[in-house]
């Protein structure tokens, strides 16, 4: 918890929100509307001061509304819902879904750590004609977004917030960070903004001025994953029963700007398999004007010790497939950002007294279909239906009445049943490749009856160490030689070992291939607002010396965290950090056992992260 001997501020609201994304825009929505409708009847009252409406403030820590890191395919009926007369035209980046296909990529440098089954493959599928990949004659239903949509979330976030800022009935706050809970005994009173002017420590400083207390009836969290209140929580109450946050990938992107020529219709999605890695899977969404949205994800149960997020898009991007349809575009906008993968197996205590969780914070990612975004929506409209009863009958915010409207209501919702049939679907995948395939394809075709079990494990121990894992490959003593050239001169073990495995060198071109740092600037860059604390830490200097990998460096989105000769912990670079939050999962030792993510990383709630409209 923050500083309590400071003397600070404070401001009294009934609803205080935090994190505004597809969730909160959800919940802002439809209880904007609520209030708006109760206006004829009989006005709701606000339950701290009477005969005045209710006071209802959304805080973000980004700069502006518009700061999504997400290009998205979703389905969008809880979204259709809301908007029954939704035009895709009046979202910048945004058209209907037309066309779904699912493509097998093979490896056409032979660099790709495949499983034998899978090299038997691709020769082949080259022997039946297919030169560098193979389309599924048959797009998995479940994957199939019928009806749907394709969206830039930063630009789908700004057109929810400009409707929701017109009607008047709630307040959007950008750029202010809360940094902790206000507490009284087990009940949660409100939130604390950050502290400004301080130094990377922390310590008052030059044009110090404490975070304002913000006391309110009911505290609404919807900051995602790996958002700092929702993981105070996690760690104040554990988690429920059976329930852990063990599965994550980080999602890594470019916008592109098409070359006129290619010939891929607009609203065309495509999902790739098997390459750069069989365990990473991309996507290809073709948006209007020539743009597309593509990617890649690299997963928690990924054994490698060296993920490379980064170099591993620029691999995916060359792949012969894809490359025919990009090459003489132009990356446009780079972003990235880390993704719940436990689903309802990670939903942590959705409500207790003075608070609500909703989003992809809150476990409603469907980690069978790949979507999120309308789940998300779909929780936080169903908490403003219970916020809105509670409010009618003047009960207070309690876990018992939240418990009774909002937790019920979500049992019985779509997202409970979606979620429950996708639980064990990805759980063959600790087992490796082909075991998760078929486990996804049994848990897909049968509504999760089916599936391959395996036994639950931490992401750090899904890690191999470096010996254990090119043993193979590359000798002991090379590799040892590596590490020790990467602590005197810096740098990354990725960018020694791959070419060493036989990945090409990637020439930059200034288009569409370009350095790790040049994508940090273009289109919206990384900004560190000055004036606020470092938000990434190093819990225990003896673990991180302890470690060799020093995962968190490798899989780093923005090359912000870098090992550094003569010290234990590792450097951290605010000014390179993009917010996506892979160090905190991505940590190869571990940390305290208590805590709902097993991490010996902090990452704290301040202002920051990639500012890009186009993600």
């Amino acid at each position: 918890m923050s500083d309590t001997s400071v003397e600070r501020q404070s401001m009294e609201v009934d609803i205080a929100c935090v994190g505004f994304g597809p969730a909160m825009g959800g919940f802002l929505t439809h209880l904007s509307r609520g209030l708006k409708a109760a206006e004829a009847s009989g006005p709701i009252q606000s339950p701290t001061m009477p005969g005045a409406p209710p006071t209802v403030i959304c805080y973000e820590k980004a700069e502006d509304l518009a700061l999504g890191v997400s290009g998205v395919e979703t389905e969008a009926k809880a979204i259709k819902s809301s908007f029954p007369d939704f035009d895709p035209a009046s979202v910048p980046m945004t058209t209907w879904i037309k066309k779904e296909k699912t493509v097998y990529l093979m490896d056409p440098w032979g660099a790709s750590r495949r499983p034998l089954l899978v090299r038997l493959a691709d020769p082949i599928l080259r022997l039946l004609g297919k030169k560098h990949s193979f389309t599924l004659p048959v797009n998995p239903p479940f994957l199939h977004k019928k009806g749907g949509i394709i969206t830039a979330l930063g630009q789908f976030n700004q057109w929810v917030a400009g409707q929701l800022m017109a009607e008047g009935a709630v307040q959007i706050w950008p750029s202010m960070a809360v940094e902790d809970l206000l507490l009284e005994k087990d009940a949660v009173t409100g939130v604390r903004l950050a502290d400004q002017g301080v130094d990377k420590e922390g310590k008052p400083a030059e044009g110090f001025m404490p975070g304002m207390d913000i006391k309110a009836k009911l505290t609404v969290v919807g900051d995602g994953p790996i958002g700092s209140i929702g993981r105070k929580l996690n760690e104040k109450l554990g988690m429920p029963e059976g329930r852990h946050l063990w599965e994550w990938a980080v999602g890594m992107k470019f916008v592109v700007s098409l070359p006129d020529d290619c010939p891929l219709e607009e609203g065309t999605v495509i999902h790739t398999i098997g390459f750069p890695e069989p365990e990473i899977f991309g996507f290809f969404y073709v948006m209007p004007n020539k743009m597309a949205s593509m990617g890649i994800f690299v997963p928690s149960w990924m054994q490698t010790p060296v993920r490379t997020s980064y170099r591993y898009l620029q691999y995916w991007m060359q792949h012969p497939y894809l490359w025919q349809y990009v090459k003489g575009g132009k990356v446009s906008s780079f972003g990235a950002k880390s993704l719940l993968e436990s689903g309802i197996e990670g939903e942590p205590h959705l409500v207790g007294d003075g608070f609500a969780r909703i989003g992809e914070g809150s476990g409603t990612t469907n980690i069978l279909t790949n979507s999120g975004v309308d789940e998300a929506w779909a929780s936080g409209r169903l908490l403003a239906d219970a916020v809105l009863e509670l409010l009618k009958s003047g009960q207070p915010f309690t876990r018992e009445n939240l418990d009774k409207t909002y937790v019920a209501s979500r049992r019985r919702s779509a997202i409970e049943k979606g979620t429950r049939k996708a639980r064990h679907s990805r759980d063959g995948f600790r087992r490796g490749f082909l075991p998760g395939m078929v486990g996804m394809a049994l848990a897909g075709f049968t509504g999760g009856l089916l599936y391959v079990p395996s036994r639950e494990k931490a992401p750090h121990d899904m890690l191999i160490d470096l010996e254990r894992y090119y043993r193979d490959r590359i000798p002991a003593a090379e590799l040892r030689a590596m590490e020790a050239e990467c602590l005197q001169k810096g740098g990354t073990l990725w960018e020694k070992i791959l070419p060493r495995l036989g990945w090409p060198e990637v020439v930059f071109d200034g288009a569409l291939l370009i350095s790790h740092q040049d994508a940090l600037l273009l289109g919206g860059k990384v900004q560190a607002v000055h004036g606020y604390r470092d938000h990434v830490l190093f819990d225990d200097p003896a673990a991180c010396e302890a470690c060799r990998t020093k995962s968190c460096v490798e899989i780093c989105s923005g090359q912000a965290i870098a090992r550094v000769e003569g010290r234990p912990v590792p450097a951290f670079d605010r000014e390179k950090c993009v917010h996506c939050g892979a160090c905190i999962w991505g940590c190869a030792r571990g940390g305290r056992g208590d805590l709902a993510i097993d991490s010996n990383i902090a990452f704290l709630g301040v202002p920051g992260g990639l500012h890009s409209a186009e993600n």
